[in-house]
């Protein structure tokens, strides 16, 4: 890496190219960048001292030959762009179109030296070959290439063209943060230090532009676009952020990854354990797909042939608006949806998309998306660490090829690494018991316990998503104004422990206001007032109407209501 101050005519080396990705997102400046842009320029002209324009990235591309050097554009595309229209514009109305020629084109042969992107290369070609100011009705509110065009042809003509726009004093003292990249570096961790409060780089516009160059329109439109960029509602689809962890991700970056992670597994690839462990680094992406393809010589069409076939199933099968949505009763995907998202548990990505490719029955899959489930809902309730998923959902589970309820039993069972073992029934009774566990946690048992014993056929309120509901406290925290006194120490820490465990929490619409939530059992069921209570925000919630008929809540109701909902989990989450 080479980095220090460049000019213009440093930048645009009338021998080579500089290319931006092909693929890359489009120029989108608009009026208020183009206004400043402007008044900078005036300034530059007028002060005639060196004006930095911001950073410029460049790597050298692996293919290029001497003779016909090419650079990419890692950083700039939008300032590099700008440049170029500004002083096109400049120079037509000076006449003296002979200057940009001579600076912004090739000595060879005349052609221009900024090659663009597919949305806006015929704009910009179109502008940069202009041989006299031309006048473009009806431009797209999407073509901000003829729109900056436009807008500094109409808005240069309140300047003074001699005294407020030199073109050489703007040639002279624009200048730029240069950094050259050699065709090894990583652009992607150089682009995020340079650019850490921008806009990153996103591993699909890498990996859009690693595997499609600008003369593959064919095969990008036959292998990305009908897949990633079809229409809008795919676009959204595959843009659609999640919280994974610290991080939030994108559907399409999840997707990268979960497709990577099965693939690395593959026996007959024979990848060594240290490159499994640096292409499981979420924040290396790009570079990992570069590496595996080049160091285990795969094709990249038959990885892209790989990757249409398990981006299509992705699509069909992982869906966010099932936390909106009423969850079925039935095994079945959307429950592992409801898991994945509404419980925050991405990491079981990568073995589910390896389930849907591999099992093709619909019975088999939803036999062990019900033991799947059933592993991680006890596990969440008796506090069993999640340290060593990304491990076993990403590694294990696929590499061993485990693909039944049978299968999967088997290898948790055998496993000699302890810390993924299976809570049996006794270890989940004492979780419902005795676990404290989060707002979110607490209200996902619940929930997946309530859509599993609601009798659909005899309630007329359906069911809500999983994020529709708030977790009520039966008896409140703050007991001791309106629930009695308790004198003995050890009677009081009891109580302030038990009405934190499952018996004493609750599903509801709508949380209670705070006067009702603190009120006394009968205040707190009826509600006062305009205000509602329990029962008007609980109609049809099984796992706890039954209950808003006693009249006291204490110690041991809670105690019968843990034990009720330890028994129907046992039932729903059974591993024979």
């Amino acid at each position: 890496m080479e980095a220090g101050k460049r000019t213009v005519r440093d930048i645009f080396n009338r021998g080579r190219n500089l290319e931006i990705p092909f693929f890359q997102r489009s120029y989108v400046w608009d009026k208020e960048q183009w206004q400043r842009f402007l008044v900078d320029m005036r300034l530059v002209s007028k002060a005639n001292k060196p004006y930095f324009l911001g950073s410029v990235i460049l790597k050298q591309q692996e293919t290029a030959s001497d003779k016909d050097s090419v650079l990419t554009v890692i950083d700039g595309q939008q300032r590099l762009t700008t440049l170029n229209i500004f002083l096109k514009v400049l120079c037509l109305k000076k006449g003296t179109d002979i200057e940009f020629r001579e600076t912004f084109k090739k000595q060879r042969d005349k052609t221009i030296i900024l090659l663009h992107n597919h949305n806006d290369e015929k704009s910009f070609n179109e502008i940069v070959d202009l041989s006299e100011i031309k006048s473009f009705e009806n431009i797209s509110e999407n073509d901000k290439i003829l729109g900056a065009f436009k807008f500094f042809s109409d808005n240069i003509n309140g300047f003074d063209l001699e005294s407020d726009l030199d073109y050489f004093n703007i040639l002279d003292n624009v200048l730029f943060v240069g950094i050259d990249l050699s065709p090894e570096e990583d652009e992607q961790q150089i682009f995020d230090t340079i650019n850490s409060l921008g806009v990153r780089l996103t591993t699909a516009e890498l990996l859009k532009n690693y595997f499609f160059n600008r003369n593959e329109i064919e095969k990008y439109d036959e292998y990305w676009k009908s897949v990633f960029e079809q229409d809008d509602e795919t676009k959204l689809y595959w843009d659609k952020e999640v919280t994974t962890g610290r991080l939030k991700r994108t559907f399409i970056d999840l997707f990268f990854y979960s497709y990577l992670q099965i693939k690395i597994q593959e026996k007959e690839l024979k990848v060594k354990s240290e490159d499994k462990l640096e292409f499981s680094k979420v924040e290396n992406l790009f570079e990992s797909y570069k590496h595996f393809i080049s160091q285990y010589n795969l094709s990249k069409q038959e990885i892209l042939n790989e990757i249409r076939e398990y981006a299509h199933l992705f699509k069909n099968n992982f869906d966010y608006s099932i936390i909106e949505s009423e969850l079925t009763h039935e095994s079945s995907i959307e429950r592992i949806n409801a898991i994945i998202f509404g419980l925050e548990t991405s990491t079981l990505i990568p073995y589910v998309l390896f389930l849907l490719k591999s099992v093709g029955c619909q019975e088999e899959r939803n036999e062990i998306f019900s033991i799947l489930e059933a592993y991680i809902m006890r596990r969440i309730a008796v506090k069993a660490t999640t340290k060593n998923y990304n491990q076993l959902f990403t590694d294990r589970l696929i590499s061993n090829e485990i693909v039944t309820k049978k299968g999967f039993l088997k290898y948790i069972e055998g496993n000699e690494n302890k810390v993924n073992y299976l809570p049996s029934d006794i270890e989940l009774k004492a979780g419902f018991e005795g676990s404290v566990l989060t707002n979110k946690q607490s209200a996902g048992i619940i929930y997946f316990i309530e859509s599993k014993i609601r009798d659909r056929s005899k309630q007329a309120t359906q069911l809500l998503g999983i994020n529709k509901y708030s977790l009520e406290h039966l008896m409140p925290k703050k007991w001791e104004n309106h629930w009695g006194k308790i004198t003995n120490n050890e009677k009081k820490n009891d109580r302030n422990f038990k009405l934190k465990t499952l018996g004493n929490l609750a599903i509801i619409t709508q949380s209670l206001n705070s006067s009702i939530r603190d009120s006394n059992w009968s205040v707190k069921k009826e509600g006062r007032a305009n205000k509602g209570g329990l029962k008007h925000f609980s109609a049809g919630i099984e796992t706890l109407t039954p209950y808003l008929e006693l009249n006291s809540w204490d110690e041991s109701q809670i105690d019968l209501r843990c034990d009720f909902l330890y028994k129907k989990a046992v039932d729903i989450w059974s591993t024979k």
